[in-house]
């Protein structure tokens, strides 16, 4: 006779049922939703760099001031021409022409200046404060194919400058709300059918990761649009990768249990709470951890590194909510079909007692070499680790420039290089100094004694460009007009007691000779005027302050997620031993990652360095995603040792987990290699690292460092909890040498 279902404490049919239609009904509506925010997402962003800084800094303070002088908030574009020859009058006056044609398009402010004429006479360039306000991207590619129209014939133009480099920027992250979703799903959707041999599992697998970003962007689109939240491209990018690898991979770890479930024979409701039990502990870790190190990042003076952490730990949120409430609720409704047509019938194989009896599968045969050669295993995986591990002295990531932030073609870096070979190559990112009026004369002698500064300026209202020539005689200022001849000599523009002063740097504003020049104007200044009474920015002010706060945040950030993820990792194993083991291992597969990294980027890519938050970046994922797999591993290790012993234990977690664990690692690097289709420098290194890391925490760290180290140490790994002390026997121990045989 059937037992009555409230007599094995189990719900009622309708609720076997209504639960999980309830469950995929929420989650179905909360996908509708965000789903459409996909095509939104560039109404709340900003690529700006200097939003990005703390208020504090010099750059973002004299950013702020600069309305008062300027007037509206701009954006300056630099429109260059140039012949092979020298310009004829008839070619100068039609670009005149031209110029005031610019200034008539929307989203140019006013000011836009007549055409400058070079010393050879063979180029001439074009001001054009754009409204940063707005959408620069449109306006510039407006004006790039205004110009291309209506060009003398003979000459060639360009738009460059700040805003320039920005739509180019800005372009290169196109690709991310279609291309780059596309190739991680394509990626993720091959791997799981390679794996199960299922067509209807990797479906269930990836409506999990998909859903889960639909409410996560939904989330975080609200809070950008309040203000809450700094969105960018970058962010963008790195949350959608995140989001589809880290749901998949704890969409994973619930299928492993599920089919473990099936194979055993359970039903589906009971293959449900089966799984979901076992999954549980290890996903809400996994995911804790990660939301940890992701939250260190609210440390970050950088609001595009402190938007990070929250965004990021939202997509894991809805990641892991997704895999333990969506994906249950597929399979419960769906049950071993899911694994049609090789619907799991035998449970899952383990090492047997005695390893000299025959083995079948990968990871029976791989714990057996573990067993076997456990010291042997984990000492050449180490020095393996240590030298690739060396290559880390070769990473140059104190910052690049700004024209090779974008990979491949950009009209914003040719017209630069044109503009370095007819004027100083410093035109169009000018230097910005703001100083009280007072001491205009002196800053103005310290600027004009710098090798650096080509020429000086100083903004007035009354000139017919917004700027006015200085030079010093007997120790005043005098102020000539730039622009058309018999203009009387304007005043400065004076906003609440101070001036601007506008310097045009002799090298390219984003080279490190441009850098040096400002670092020494501002030491210059402390020393004239005292400490903070100049401010000095402009576009290498704000890459000097942005790579300084960089590099400040790595240095903070790096030691205070690596004490967060210990302690969760000490409470989840109830050990101490056994964390340290694991932060050590994931620390030298880092390092390991960015050393090969760096004599990649340098040998092979021929990049030209890295911005200093690439190691940041590269080892919050590493190491919060490293340490993801190791919970899978060792939560199972723990969970089977409190059975079978502490070595037996290992090795049965490893055969375990080994398949799951693999997949989810292969699916992570994809979805991460995924980022090397945006043509940004900082994306594609990232890309390429966590990506790496990802496979070398997979098939080595995990399946043969770990496990060997681990089994070496034995039953001490678990020091101080019961299962660590000395003298306690464990259930089932099998003697260390029967077990190497």
């Amino acid at each position: 006779m059937t037992t009555p279902h409230h007599a094995r404490r189990e719900p009622t049919r309708w609720l076997r049922i209504g639960i999980p239609v309830f469950l995929v009904l929420l989650w179905l509506v909360g996908g509708s939703i965000g789903g459409p925010f996909f095509g939104k997402v560039d109404e709340v962003s900003s690529n700006d760099r200097s939003s990005f800084l703390p208020a504090s800094a010099d750059a973002t303070q004299v950013n702020e001031m600069l309305p008062g002088f300027l007037g509206d908030d701009s954006i300056p574009a630099v429109v260059v021409v140039s012949g092979d020859e020298a310009l004829t009058d008839a070619q100068v006056a039609d670009l005149q022409t031209l110029s005031d044609d610019i200034a008539a398009i929307d989203g140019v402010l006013e000011g836009v200046s007549p055409p400058i004429a070079s010393d050879d006479g063979e180029a001439v360039q074009i001001f054009v404060p754009i409204d940063a306000s707005g959408e620069v991207r449109e306006v510039v590619e407006e004006i790039r194919a205004f110009v291309a129209e209506d060009l003398p014939a003979g000459l060639e133009s360009w738009v460059t400058g700040p805003a320039g480099f920005t739509a180019d920027l800005v372009a290169g992250f196109l690709g991310i709300d279609g291309l780059l979703l596309a190739v991680a799903l394509i990626a993720v959707f091959v791997i799981l059918v390679i794996v199960y041999r299922s067509p209807l599992l990797p479906v269930l697998v990836l409506l999990t990761s998909v859903f889960a970003l639909c409410v996560a962007l939904l989330t975080v689109w609200w809070l950008a649009k309040a203000g809450i939240v700094v969105l960018n491209g970058q962010v963008q990018g790195i949350l959608f990768i995140l989001v589809i690898g880290a749901a998949t991979d704890y969409a994973l770890l619930y299928v492993a249990r599920f089919r473990e479930a099936v194979a055993d024979g359970a039903r589906r409701w009971d293959a449900t709470t089966k799984a979901w039990r076992g999954a549980f502990e290890p996903i809400i870790a996994s995911g804790g951890t990660v939301i940890a190190g992701l939250l260190c990042l609210l440390l970050s003076d950088l609001a595009t590194n402190r938007a990070l952490g929250p965004i990021a730990s939202i997509g894991i949120a809805f990641s892991v909510l997704s895999a333990l409430t969506f994906l249950p609720a597929l399979l419960a409704l769906v049950g071993r079909a899911a694994f049609w047509p090789f619907i799991p019938t035998a449970p899952l194989a383990m090492i047997p007692d005695d390893l000299e009896q025959p083995v079948k599968g990968l990871w029976p045969r791989q714990a057996r070499f573990v067993a076997r050669h456990a010291r042997a295993v984990w000492v050449v995986c180490t020095v393996v680790l240590l030298a690739g591990a060396f290559g880390i002295t070769q990473l140059q990531a104190d910052g690049v420039p700004s024209s090779d932030l974008v990979l491949g073609a950009s009209e914003a870096r040719d017209g630069q290089d044109v503009l370095g070979e007819h004027f100083p190559a410093g035109s169009g990112s000018p230097v910005y100094v703001i100083v009280p009026e007072e001491d205009l004369a002196e800053t103005v002698g310290v600027l004009n004694a710098s090798n650096g500064i080509e020429a000086v300026a100083v903004a007035s209202e009354d000139s017919p460009t917004g700027q006015a020539t200085v030079e010093i005689e007997d120790g005043d200022p005098v102020l000539t007009v730039v622009g058309p001849p018999g203009t009387a000599a304007p005043e400065p523009t004076v906003s609440e007691g101070d001036v601007l002063l506008i310097a045009t740097l002799t090298d390219a504003a984003d080279s490190v000779a441009a850098e040096d020049t400002v670092r020494a104007l501002r030491v210059d200044l402390d020393d004239a005027l005292g400490e903070g009474t100049a401010l000095v920015g402009g576009e290498t002010a704000t890459d000097i302050d942005t790579n300084d706060t960089s590099t400040r945040d790595r240095t903070v950030i790096i030691p205070v997620i690596l004490a967060v993820i210990l302690v969760i990792l000490m409470l989840l194993l109830r050990s101490i031993v056994a964390p340290l083991l694991l932060i050590g291992t994931v620390i030298l597969s880092f390092a390991t990652a960015l050393g090969v990294s760096a004599v990649v980027f340098n040998e092979v890519l021929g990049f030209p360095g890295a911005d200093p938050a690439v190691p940041l970046y590269g080892f919050v994922f590493l190491v919060a995603l490293g340490v993801d797999y190791n919970i899978f591993l060792m939560s199972r290790v723990r969970e089977e040792s409190l059975v079978h012993g502490t070595r037996r234990g290992i090795l049965r977690g490893l055969v375990a987990t080994g398949g799951v664990i693999t997949s989810a690692g292969l699916v992570l690097a994809a979805t991460f290699a995924a980022l090397g289709v945006i043509p940004i420098l900082f994306l594609a290194q990232i890309a390429f690292i966590v990506a790496f890391g990802v496979l070398l925490d997979t098939f080595v760290v995990r399946s043969l460092l770990v496990p060997a180290l681990s089994y070496d140490i034995g039953r001490a790994i678990w020091w101080p909890s019961k299962l660590g002390r000395r003298g306690r026997a464990e259930p089932d121990e099998t003697d260390r040498r029967t077990l190497e045989s």
